[in-house]
């Protein structure tokens, strides 16, 4: 693969996985923000966010940080932090050079 090829297939992925991380994200807020109702879907929507976590950035991210979702789901008051979009961030722009490297 040359490196055009790889810097597209970077492209392509870290587009793609935006808007997915961010809509993960903005569920993971929305079950919080129902009084009474919303721990209840956390009960339902943690293990199904650690599942898409571990699905979408595999490897140890994925494990470590699907673990971290599942439970940031679970406990109350947590739902707020953005898991998917920070690790997001952190793979496709301050390890841009390393997540490159993986696609050879």
């Amino acid at each position: 693969m040359t490196h055009i090829e790889k810097t597209s297939t970077f492209i392509k992925k870290r587009n793609t996985l935006l808007p997915v991380c961010l809509l993960m994200d903005i569920i993971g807020v929305f079950t919080y923000a129902i009084p009474g109702i919303g721990e209840a879907v956390d009960l339902i929507w943690a293990p199904i966010s650690g599942a898409v976590y571990y699905y979408l950035f595999k490897g140890r991210i994925g494990i470590f940080g699907g673990s971290f979702a599942f439970l940031e789901e679970l406990l109350p008051g947590t739902d707020v932090i953005p898991s998917f979009t920070i690790t997001w961030l952190i793979k496709y722009v301050f390890l841009k050079n390393k997540t490159l490297k993986e696609l050879e």
